[in-house]
């Protein structure tokens, strides 16, 4: 009885163990669909539309192997055996925190208006020159979107507004240039009163463009910045997070 009941035991941690690797395998299967997404889409090899699929499919495949590590941490726990229950704990964590990844920016994107073209000046956003033919050749505009977006912004974004220095026009440009080439923009244009250029976002390769614009005022120099995506409806919050990030940098540049 003793030894019908060991070797039971012991087929129990075989089986709990071998569901925890195939719930390993899948994991790693789901880490690379989702990790390779942006990647392809980069290269030209997917669509973007195809890529996200590539997302989406990744984390239906985390959720199948976070559900096989809850089948080995229950089966190990019948069993009475430590190991398995270690692996099957560790594949459901995987699984979870890889879910994660879509399910934070989906939340992120019901969180923030769904519109890609945000500037500190909304009754006279700065307008882009030097990149105009890129943007005529992306989906979307080159012109401000207009009052819908404005409104969408206002809503969204009530804090968002122009920085104002009280230092020199020149001393203003070259933080502001300063601060672009930190960020690894690509600088496309550059004067004494304005400056655009190109972010890159690392994951999928999206290119925002930006236009900083420098007008002398009673109260010193006013800096109104414009970030627009040339690909997607709605940004999911980067160019309101660019804009703050730079016009933080900026006022730190030149107050120190």
């Amino acid at each position: 009885m003793t030894s019908h009941r060991s070797l039971s035991t012991h087929r129990g941690q075989g089986v709990a163990f071998k569901v925890a690797i195939a719930g390993g395998i899948l994991a790693c299967l789901a880490a690379l669909s989702m990790a390779g997404a942006g990647p392809t889409f980069r290269l030209e090899m997917l669509s973007l539309g195809e890529a996200f699929s590539m997302l989406r499919y990744g984390a239906f495949v985390a959720l199948a192997a976070a559900g096989l590590g809850a089948v080995s941490l229950l089966i190990a726990a019948f069993t009475r055996r430590a190991l398995p229950a270690v692996l099957g704990s560790l594949v459901i964590l995987a699984g979870l925190a890889l879910v994660a990844v879509p399910w934070l920016q989906i939340d992120q994107a019901r969180s923030v208006p769904p519109i890609h073209d945000i500037t500190t000046d909304l009754e006279d956003p700065p307008a882009f020159e030097a990149l105009v033919e890129a943007r005529k050749a992306a989906p979307n505009a080159v012109a401000y979107p207009g009052e819908t977006t404005a409104k969408q912004q206002r809503e969204g974004y009530p804090a968002l507004g122009p920085l104002v220095l009280k230092a020199p026009l020149s001393e203003v440009q070259e933080a502001v240039e300063a601060v672009a080439r930190e960020a690894g923009w690509e600088i496309a244009a550059v004067s004494d009163s304005r400056l655009e250029a190109t972010d890159t976002t690392f994951w999928f390769g999206f290119k925002d463009d930006v236009v900083i614009r420098l007008r002398e005022t009673a109260d010193g120099v006013r800096v109104d910045m414009r970030s627009a995506s040339r690909l997607g409806t709605s940004d999911v919050g980067t160019n309101a997070v660019r804009i703050r990030a730079t016009l933080d940098a900026l006022e730190a540049r030149v107050s120190g």
